[in-house]
């Protein structure tokens, strides 16, 4: 399987950095390039690619919005956020926007192509505890109380699901939640994936995201 990818950055040099490195591998492939979000929108729709690498800070349309463009136009893509500095506000506003993690515009190459790989096959790209820093340190966009909607969600749940998605939101791996709730990893694994499904979310930021809005867990 080739993973088609669509950069979209508004710095010429990083665009042809990122598509010369993406070239160089055989399982992947780069379909197109947009130096704005506007024209990120417009090629997600025409080429419906597998990944796209999103930047932040470009002109007129930003990443955020077309990152929640991309997702309702290409449902299938999967966006990348790509940032200046660690823990941006803005890597928030992409994660709840729908993208699937986000990176910093200096990872090392072999550190993107794994992270693209995983996005592509359906993982988040952010640890856990990343994701959960993250959303303490942009705490004040939080909500202050519970969601009448999430709690008709949360109420789609079994008990055990419920405690598998208060894991996550603490910032606990598959491992480490099979070993608190005395569950096989696979188990764990089964639990998650059923959470996703009843609570329509993408993927485990989403449900760290949910967690934190639910108020089911507080920022320490």
């Amino acid at each position: 399987m080739t993973i088609r990818i669509l950069i979209a950055d508004d710095e010429a040099l990083l665009r042809m950095a990122f598509g010369t490195v993406l070239e160089a591998q055989p399982d992947m492939a780069p379909v197109g390039e947009a130096a704005n979000g506007a024209e990120a929108v417009r090629l997600a729709r025409e080429l419906r690619p597998d990944v796209v690498l999103m930047d932040v800070r470009m002109p007129g349309t930003d990443g955020i919005e077309a990152t929640h463009r991309v997702i309702r136009a290409s449902p299938q893509s999967k966006v990348l956020i790509l940032t200046t500095f660690d823990l941006d506000e803005y890597a928030f506003a992409g994660l709840n926007a729908g993208a699937s993690g986000f990176l910093l515009k200096n990872t090392r190459p072999e550190e993107l192509l794994t992270a693209i790989r995983s996005v592509a096959a359906g993982d988040a790209v952010v640890s856990p505890r990343i994701t959960r820093l993250l959303l303490e340190n942009v705490r004040p966009h939080l909500p202050g109380r519970g969601n009448a909607a999430h709690d008709e969600r949360l109420r789609r749940l079994s008990p055990r699901e419920r405690e598998v998605l208060v894991q996550v939101g603490r910032g606990l791996s598959n491992a480490e939640i099979a070993a608190t709730l005395h569950l096989a990893e696979a188990t764990v694994k089964s639990h998650l994936g059923r959470v996703l499904q009843k609570l329509e979310l993408r993927d485990r930021i989403q449900v760290v995201i949910f967690a934190y809005e639910s108020r089911l867990v507080r920022p320490s």
